[in-house]
């Protein structure tokens, strides 16, 4: 009599082969998770590094901006030449010496003026969402009003002080109308309007098909 072979196993096999199979998923799973959390990981650093970069800008912005606000205010004040110490037949005292030269005078008083009113408004925008913003804005406030009577302490002619009035407001001005341009250029297309929507042609009512017509014939 033949020995019987012993069968083999199919369902050993196939066991194996599953959990080959398994083993290979959970490896691959394993590593798209790792990729994902690498991705992340570089996400929040490219996040962070922009932050810090914007913090690293904006503090340097506002030490260049106190350092001009400085100077300027100064220079405002303490005009170049100094100030007539007694009043005497043309001048009075305590106004500027330089104000006899006008065009000069005018061309250091606007260019001033506006350099202090631009560094004012660099810094109260810097400031905004800082904890003490208010006391910032009412100081920056108080520090303008302050240069302006000293501009018109120092310069005898009503002309002058307005040509420096109407250069302080011109920084703010400016900054006004590139944010009504930007918010104009990113508005969404208005809806049609009304006029539009009731102007445009109606549509004809269908016409039967004709094999319909045929068969409602007699």
């Amino acid at each position: 009599m033949s020995r019987d072979r012993p069968q083999p196993n199919d369902n050993s096999a196939q066991q194996r082969v599953d959990r080959a199979h398994t083993v290979q998923r959970s490896e691959r799973a394993d590593n798209d998770g790792a990729q994902q959390r690498l991705t992340r990981y570089k996400k929040g650093a490219k996040e962070e590094d922009k932050e810090k970069n914007r913090a690293d800008a904006r503090n340097a912005l506002l030490v260049v901006a106190t350092l001009i606000a400085t100077v300027t205010f100064q220079d405002g004040v303490n005009p170049p030449g100094g100030v007539w110490q007694e009043t005497n037949e043309g001048h009075i005292a305590g106004t500027a010496i330089c104000e006899s030269e006008s065009s000069v005078y005018y061309v250091f008083l606007t260019s001033n003026t506006l350099a202090f009113s631009a560094a004012v408004l660099v810094i109260m925008s810097l400031t905004h969402n800082f904890p003490f913003k208010f006391e910032v804005t009412v100081a920056g406030v108080s520090m303008i009003i302050t240069y302006g009577s000293a501009i018109f302490a120092v310069t005898p002619n009503e002309e002058t002080f307005q040509l420096a009035l109407i250069t302080a407001v011109v920084p703010l001005a400016m900054r006004c109308l590139i944010q009504l341009l930007v918010k104009l250029k990113n508005r969404e297309p208005d809806p049609p309007c009304l006029i539009q929507a009731f102007s445009r042609p109606r549509n004809k009512i269908a016409d039967p098909p004709k094999d319909q017509t045929l068969q409602a014939q007699p």
